[in-house]
């Protein structure tokens, strides 16, 4: 019960890793706030979670969204104890084939909405509090077709370093998390769904043969939050199955 009397919020957190984290926390005691866009997904996952967790139908590109997410959170539990701040989206498109629309689309997502989710987060966290980003592996690689993606992930590893360098004075660490091939729904819902063959080619460049699973990566947000790891500051943990290392 590392969590118990804790207040997280997850963003993302009405499917895939998310989902699986706020499963994951409550489990050891955590209250868990979770957000999302599509409220039928959002009310689905909060009925999965019961009584210890809230539904909050937010955009984090949307800066009016992210305050009254906090606001409402504040009203219903007092405070907050940590963040896993793992709303985003993927798109794997040539760099010939970037349009505005697609770069915006990403870097909105998946850079505006991590800064802003943790900057508006500032004044509600307490003491002692935790952050996990959620970034990717393909951050520290040149694989074809993630040009901008990549470069947002980039921008979320270098925000838990330089939001650790603030944040430290205030005793609220920041650390960020970066999978390889997870088995999620993003690979068929993201901006650029996967075919199946390609995603079996992915499976075989990891070198223990197979993608992770949300669990894996629910684990180890679930370290990084707890003061199991209270002398962790602005880290990245790979969780890749050995694809950034071997």
């Amino acid at each position: 019960m590392r969590f118990k009397d804790k207040v997280i919020l997850i963003t993302g957190g009405n499917s895939g890793i998310g989902l699986s984290t706020a499963k994951r926390l409550a489990s050891e005691g955590a209250k868990v706030a979770i957000t999302g866009r599509d409220k039928d997904a959002l009310d689905k996952a909060v009925k999965e979670l019961g009584s210890n967790s809230l539904g909050i139908v937010a955009d984090v590109t949307k800066l009016e969204d992210l305050d009254r997410m906090y606001i409402t959170i504040k009203e219903k539990y007092g405070k907050l104890d940590g963040i896993f701040a793992n709303a985003g989206t993927a798109a794997f498109i040539p760099i010939s084939d970037i349009t505005e629309e697609s770069y915006d689309q990403l870097m909105n997502t998946n850079v505006k909405g991590v800064y802003f989710t943790l900057q508006k987060a500032i004044p509600y966290l307490l003491p002692g509090s935790a952050i996990v980003l959620n970034a990717s592996v393909v951050a520290s690689k040149g694989n074809a077709g993630t040009s901008v993606y990549a470069a947002t992930k980039a921008a979320v590893r270098s925000m838990a370093r330089t939001f650790s360098g603030e944040l430290s004075q205030k005793n609220i660490r920041v650390n960020v998390v970066s999978p390889g091939p997870i088995e999620t729904p993003l690979w068929k819902r993201g901006m650029t769904p996967v075919p199946d063959e390609a995603l079996a080619r992915i499976a075989q460049g990891v070198p223990i043969k197979r993608f992770g699973t949300e669990e894996e990566i629910a684990a180890s947000v679930a370290f990084l939050l707890s003061e199991d790891s209270t002398y962790i500051y602005g880290v990245e943990l790979n969780v890749d199955g050995g694809t950034s290392q071997i």
